[in-house]
């Protein structure tokens, strides 16, 4: 199960382990089962203050748990935790074992301060990328309160559980058997839903904070880089963002940021992170801004109202807002989203593992989704809009060498079917013939590009028919002493490493005008 190098670092790391804990496990006869058994024999040999106890009796099996000696810290694991999962596993060992978590003391005791009774299961799959950091957050709660228990369930070893349960996307979590929240969610934004005075605590506090000279809105590769380069300027400089690595944490493989051959999105995000953080830079991570108030007067402060009622303010301002996945909007893809309807096929996929789906679009992401999904589906059915593949030669290549994928070109989707739990089918039109056509099937991809995340700023700062924000070749947008970098705006070809060259732009921009006193260059 652990090869030699995971053995090592594993060994490694359970050194950190200060108070013994044991695995206790549930096991059937199933072949999940054997791999489960395999793994925490293989942990359970690497530790001596770690014990294995095989006569559990949960209600899922296989499934095994992480208990102190005499106390049940309410940590379960229905899943064999490898791929994405292995680092939430090995976290989840260390926080047991009394290794304390890298999170905020303030954090820390905010959990603990929690009063309820919450019983949270994560629904998620080992190739989800978006799911560790759910896993890790909910597991960390139980670990510091003994009032929260998490299980965390793997959808393709319990998929008749999901079936019955009507979850079809990963991460999922219900509450009390309630759902509680889909999608890629920090410790933050859980405990934001959980303790309800916390949003105005912090909105009491975020708006006690003193004026900034940049601040940026948005923690993508162009925030980052905006703040980088700010700081290093020697400026008080902010960062406010709805999750700080915006659009990568949703990207699996990043394989063209010169200098860096190969990553992944998550850890991709948290590089930048980590950078931003080597400054004096004040990060403001979970916060969504709702209204820009620009200056009443030149030079004057900028301000931005945030969706917790907390008002900030800036002599500049740097807008990276990012984009977010496009939606086809036709009837049933609302009804459904998460029902059937997808945006990531790398992290939902595997719950449509024997079953028929669709693509929508026939681009780079749509062409690579589908490939990526006939390895595990039945049948992928790829629908384009335009009368041809936009997707580069070589993929195309590949997609058509498949046999278990049909392609549609020239075609207009129509409509989503459901039985009013899940999809059922997939309805377009022929747009040579007018001929209409039904495809029955479980899932439907959606890949057709990206929108602004601009509507906020309709009526304040000028937009493009597209909603892009306006900016000159310095980054200034047509309010004075705002400015904007990335996929938010009009500069053409939205990519990771243009995004950060178009962030230290702006921030150079930003630097600039300030400087003169917020006269214009």
């Amino acid at each position: 199960m652990l090869d030699a190098q995971l053995t090592a670092q594993l060994q490694a790391y359970l050194e950190r382990v200060t108070q013994p804990f044991e695995i206790v496990a549930s096991l059937d006869d199933s072949a999940g089962a054997q791999e489960m058994r395999e793994l925490i024999e293989q942990v359970a040999a690497l530790s001596d203050k770690i014990s294995l106890r095989l006569d559990g009796q949960a209600a899922r099996q296989p499934s095994f748990r992480l208990n102190r000696i005499g106390q049940d810290l309410g940590v379960e694991f229905a899943a064999v935790p490898m791929g994405h999962e292995f680092t939430s596993l090995v976290l989840a060992l260390l926080w047991v074992g009394g290794h304390p978590p890298k999170v905020e003391p303030e954090v820390i005791e905010q959990i603990r301060a929690l009063d309820g009774d919450f019983r949270f299961e994560v629904f998620m799959s080992l190739s989800c990328h978006n799911c560790p950091d759910v896993v890790q957050a909910l597991t960390l709660m139980a670990v510091l309160n003994p009032k929260v228990r998490t299980v965390v369930v793997d959808g393709a070893l319990f998929q008749t559980e999901m079936e019955e349960r009507q979850v079809m996307a990963v991460p999922t979590v219900l509450l009390n058997g309630q759902p509680f929240g889909s999608g890629r969610m920090g410790l933050e934004e859980i405990l934001a839903k959980v303790d309800t005075g916390a949003a105005a605590r912090e909105a009491a506090k975020l708006s006690e904070q003193a004026p900034y000279e940049v601040l940026v809105v948005g923690g993508g590769p162009a925030g980052a880089a905006a703040a980088v380069y700010a700081a290093r300027k020697g400026i008080r400089t902010g960062v406010v963002a709805e999750r700080f690595g915006g659009q990568t944490l949703d990207t699996l493989a990043i394989e063209n940021y010169i200098s860096v051959l190969e990553t992944d999105g998550p850890k991709f995000a948290a590089a930048l992170e980590q950078h931003v953080r080597a400054y004096d830079v004040e990060i403001m991570n979970g916060q969504r801004v709702e209204q820009l108030s620009p200056a009443a007067e030149p030079g004057g402060l900028i301000g931005v109202k945030l969706a917790n009622g907390a008002e900030l303010k800036a002599r500049s301002l740097i807008l990276s807002t990012g984009a977010r996945w496009r939606n086809v909007n036709v009837p049933g893809e609302a009804e459904y989203r998460n029902r059937g309807v997808a945006y990531c096929p790398h992290c939902d996929g595997p719950l449509f593992k024997g079953k028929k789906v669709a693509v929508i679009g026939g681009g780079n992401s749509g062409v690579e989704a589908a490939i990526d999904l006939a390895g595990l589906v039945e049948h992928v059915t790829l629908i384009e809009f335009a009368e041809q593949l936009r997707a580069d030669a070589v993929l195309v290549r590949k997609l058509e060498s498949l046999p278990n994928v049909s392609i549609v070109k020239h075609a207009q989707t129509t409509e989503i079917h459901g039985d009013g739990k899940k999809v059922t089918a997939l309805s377009y039109t022929d747009r040579g013939t007018g001929q209409a056509h039904t495809v029955e099937l479980a899932g439907v991809f959606v890949q057709i590009g990206l929108v602004p995340n601009t509507e906020w700023l309709k009526g304040t700062v000028e937009l493009s028919r597209y909603g892009e924000i306006l900016v000159d070749p310095r980054g200034a947008t047509s309010v004075p002493g705002v400015f904007a970098a990335g996929d938010a705006t009009t500069v053409p070809y939205k990519q990771i490493i243009i995004a950060t060259g178009d962030g230290a732009k702006a921030a150079l921009g930003a630097f600039d005008y300030l400087i003169r006193g917020g006269a214009a260059h």
